[in-house]
């Protein structure tokens, strides 16, 4: 049988909700007693009792009135579909307009009663387009509603699109040039922009697919959907910004690279930009960094007591190496420029090598890495101990040249800086001795061992305390033993963002580290020397006092600065 379509003997949504054991029958029992004795729907009362969620009531809706379900909230918003219905129609007809099929001349749209048919005669009159209705959740509609004919993104690039609608159908080598020039496409690619450096992303995101073009955002950590773009204008955006960032507009076979600037008012931003030849057309990525923001300090990056202490000791120090280790993204780079900043003055000399330079610190010699001219971090390494060097930055240590140079490096009275691709503070160790570093150099050489990642922080504007799970407060106080608050022993509350128009709805705005510092004691020193295994490190550490990044997280969720879900997600082994 269908799901979409109901059995004999159900009536109401209740029925089904029951059916799919969604709904006890006790509950079930009680809703319908008290519906007749109230005279009342038992819809209704189900509604509004709140006995189960709204999406699972209108899930259930939709089944039973025949119609497919949709949930809005994720969904990227055509901009010729928002463009063919007025946001008072919209807003009259509690439904909003989110995909357009130019092919079958459909627009979909999600409504609260779908089975309101003058409003679905009205729609295909007033816009002469076939309409194709979905169940919606009535919160989301209504979100939607606000957010995307207000949202800025959507509506000036609809505006745009239907100045290129004749301009744009077809290309040639000849048209394409000129095109590219025109004020639509040139809006488009600024309106993408713009709307990037209001919503703080850091990545913006251009997939061309089969039937469109996808645009989506990278805003702390989690890239979302938020335009859509028809076929017809990719080779256009495309060439766009390949002419801002200096690339070839007539290579389409292999990636290119290039950079520009675009500044709003008093904002500037660098973008680093990135294309490569995909099935569908080419994919264009762009990395937004901030010329304005300057460089947080530690304490803004989320270092705090005994890590925050221990490391401000340890970069003092004259020589040897402190190592930053994490996955791609986790802020390794902001972590060292931070440091730098710290530490820079007129009195030493702070060389970098990069790959590439993310931002320029004034004062500081970096050098930007180039492999294509033999350019590469042990080269570079070797030139710098020719430069009379007091602080040394290499961008990574990724194979046994480096490791021996920066060893060397460390050895002949210079600080040394670098990162590793690994996952904890201990597991550092044992990696860089399979590089071939050498375990009496290495003990002797290295400071600290800074692990990292990047959680998502609450929404100050939306923050809620709530009770968690009993299983979830006994793991936090497994995990935290002594380290947790006195004043958390008794009554236990965490926090989340209930979501809201400054923070996209998504509960989150901004983000901030969460840290394991590990320093090299004269037992870690020993076990480097017996070529211990990287538990048997992160044991030591932990009994002579280090915070795990685990444990850090913790802290950080009963403080209300993130969610457990969010340090569960990052922090996870």
């Amino acid at each position: 049988m269908d799901n979409n379509q109901p059995s004999n003997e159900t009536k109401t949504v209740a029925d089904i909700l029951l059916r799919e054991h969604v709904l006890d029958q006790s509950k079930y029992t009680q809703l319908k007693l008290e519906a007749i004795k109230k005279n009342i729907d038992i819809d209704k009362l189900l509604l509004e009792s709140k006995a189960v969620s709204e999406e699972k009531f209108y899930e259930a809706r939709a089944k039973l009135i025949g119609i497919p379900f949709i949930s809005v909230a994720t969904l990227p918003f055509m901009p010729e579909a928002l463009s063919s219905v007025p946001k008072a129609l919209a807003e009259k007809f509690s439904l909003v307009p989110f995909s357009f099929d130019k092919e079958n001349n459909t627009l979909s749209v999600a409504m609260i009663d779908p089975l309101d048919i003058e409003a679905v005669n009205f729609l295909r009159q007033k816009t002469n387009l076939l309409v194709k209705v979905f169940q919606g959740i009535p919160s989301e509609i209504d979100t939607a509603i606000q957010a995307e004919y207000n949202i800025g993104l959507v509506g000036e690039v609809k505006e745009a699109l239907r100045e290129t609608e004749q301009a744009v159908k077809t290309f040639d080598k000849e048209s394409i040039n000129q095109v590219i020039k025109e004020a639509p496409i040139a809006k488009i690619v600024s309106t993408i922009l713009e709307y990037a450096m209001k919503s703080r992303a850091s990545d913006i995101h251009i997939e061309p697919q089969e039937d469109r073009v996808r645009v989506r955002y990278r805003i702390d950590g989690i890239l979302y959907e938020r335009l859509s773009l028809p076929k017809g204008v990719q080779e256009a955006v495309t060439s766009r910004i390949k002419i801002l960032s200096g690339m070839k507009i007539d290579e389409h076979r292999i990636p290119q690279d290039g950079r520009f600037n675009f500044k709003i008012s008093s904002q500037e931003v660098d973008l680093r930009v990135s294309a490569l030849p995909i099935v569908f057309g080419e994919k264009i990525v762009m990395r937004l960094l901030s010329k304005s923001g300057g460089i947080p300090t530690l304490v803004e990056l989320g270092l705090r007591g005994s890590s925050l202490k221990n490391l401000q000791d340890a970069i003092l120090r004259p020589h040897g190496i402190i190592i930053v280790c994490g996955p791609t993204g986790s802020g390794k780079t902001t972590t060292l420029y931070s440091v730098l900043s710290k530490i820079n003055t007129t009195k030493v000399n702070i060389s970098t090598l990069e790959d590439p330079v993310e931002y320029q610190l004034p004062g500081i010699n970096q050098v930007q890495i180039n492999t294509d001219v033999g350019l590469t971090f042990a080269n570079g390494l070797r030139s710098f101990l020719r430069q009379d060097p007091n602080i040394i930055l290499v961008g990574e240590i990724r194979d046994k040249e480096t490791t021996e140079l920066a060893i060397q490096a460390a050895l002949t009275g210079h600080l040394v800086f670098s990162t590793v691709h690994t996952s904890s503070a201990a597991g550092t160790l044992p990696r860089l001795i399979d590089m071939g570093a050498e375990t009496f150099l290495l003990a002797s050489t290295m400071t600290a061992v800074l692990a990292q990642r990047i959680a998502r922080k609450i929404c100050t504007n939306c923050k809620i305390e709530y009770i968690p799970p009993q299983e979830i407060i006994l793991e936090i106080k497994k995990n935290l033993g002594d380290l947790l608050p006195k004043d958390k022993s008794e009554e236990f509350r965490l926090y989340k963002g209930r979501g809201c128009d400054s923070c996209g709805n998504s509960g989150y705005y901004g983000r901030v580290g969460i840290f394991e510092l590990m320093v090299i004691s004269e037992k870690i020193e020993k076990l480097i020397l017996q070529k211990a295994d990287a538990l048997t490190i992160e044991n030591m550490s932990k009994n002579e006092g280090m915070i795990t990044m685990k444990q850090d997280g913790y802290l950080k969720a009963i403080e209300g600065v993130s969610t457990i879900d969010e340090i569960l997600r990052v922090a996870q082994e």
